[in-house]
């Protein structure tokens, strides 16, 4: 079991290798660019940097590879999988996370100080654990997993929106029209559906107290799940594997065209498998299928003999139809 010995180790070294790329590169182009006042914030964006490095190490040491061990289908579009790879250059190195620094935390920052002044306070949710779960606030690993759980649940009930609310589906529909999906599909998403997301994820970061250093390694663990279930990869983790971590073949079947994101017919959303990390949550609420293979992956109407919408070939193009979806002006 994963303690505090073997925590405290690892934060150290990632400790001083942030400080180390802080000084050495970010913090002379920050003076550089006169923006010293914004020290601080460049600090945090340079732990957030790290980690998307090392979430691009992992993807082409250890994902790659297994891709290309058993891949489902060969690369039909070499074009749309680099477009992925720009979604996830924005998103783990940080583009994303600084235009959050300058607009949503500001906003939570008004937010959570007015609510203070009005008397109304977040509080530590391992804190209040601490009565059934002796240790918990105290210990590293055990508030690391009730804070993981948390989320999980909280991004299942986020992507069950996603896929049922028309308006929102709209912009969704950016992600689960990829084709040929890859390690790198996982960040394929419009960025005013990634920006609701995050907003709500921070809000509940505030709301129930958790440690920027935790939240910074919930979010790591949680981004490279994602695209190792998004894999090109044949790999089903058995029957009780598959009931306990979202695997490349279960999160497949979610993407499956006419399976993962309709119910009842053509043009009804609903759809299974929503499950981020832990399948438990799509067994409860009545969302799983374990029955799938390998089917291929889009959206019913992208076929040509269901009108062969478009959804965007490049990034600003998904981007531009996935807004006039959502006002309702996009043509098939």
């Amino acid at each position: 079991m994963i303690d505090d010995t073997f925590i405290a180790p690892l934060s150290d070294a990632f400790g001083q290798v942030q400080q180390w790329l802080f000084e050495a590169v970010v913090q002379p182009l920050v003076f550089e660019a006169g923006l010293g006042n914004l020290l601080e914030d460049a600090y945090t964006a340079t732990g957030w940097l790290l980690v998307g490095l090392i979430q691009v190490l992992v993807l082409l040491a250890v994902i790659g590879p297994l891709q290309r061990w058993r891949p489902v289908d060969r690369v039909r579009d070499s074009a749309g999988v680099w477009v992925d790879v720009l979604y996830t250059v924005i998103h783990r190195l940080g583009l994303f996370r600084v235009a959050m620094f300058f607009s949503v935390e500001p906003l939570l920052d008004e937010v959570f100080g007015q609510a203070s002044v009005w008397g109304v306070n977040g509080f530590q949710l391992d804190g209040l654990l601490a009565p059934l779960w002796p240790g918990v606030s105290d210990t590293a690993w055990a508030s690391f997993l009730v804070y993981l759980l948390v989320f999980d649940l909280l991004d299942y009930w986020i992507h069950r929106g996603q896929h049922h609310a028309n308006r929102w589906w709209a912009l969704h529909a950016v992600h689960h029209s990829q084709r040929h999906m890859t390690m790198w599909s996982d960040n394929r998403n419009h960025l005013l559906d990634d920006l609701l997301r995050d907003v709500l994820i921070a809000f509940t970061a505030r709301a129930i107290g958790v440690p920027p250093g935790q939240f910074v390694a919930l979010v790591a663990v949680t981004q490279l799940v994602e695209s190792f279930s998004h894999a090109n990869l044949r790999l089903s983790f058995g029957w009780l594997g598959e009931r306990l971590l979202v695997s490349p073949r279960f999160h497949r079947q979610h993407h499956a065209i006419g399976i993962g994101h309709e119910s009842e017919g053509p043009g009804t959303l609903g759809g299974c498998n929503f499950a981020v990390l832990f399948p438990v949550w799509d067994v409860i609420f009545g969302t799983a299928r374990f029955d799938g293979g390998f089917e291929p992956t889009g959206i019913r109407d992208q076929l040509p003999d269901q009108g062969g919408r478009d959804y965007g070939r490049g990034f600003w193009a998904q981007q531009w139809l996935g807004l006039r979806r959502l006002v309702g002006r996009d043509a098939v």
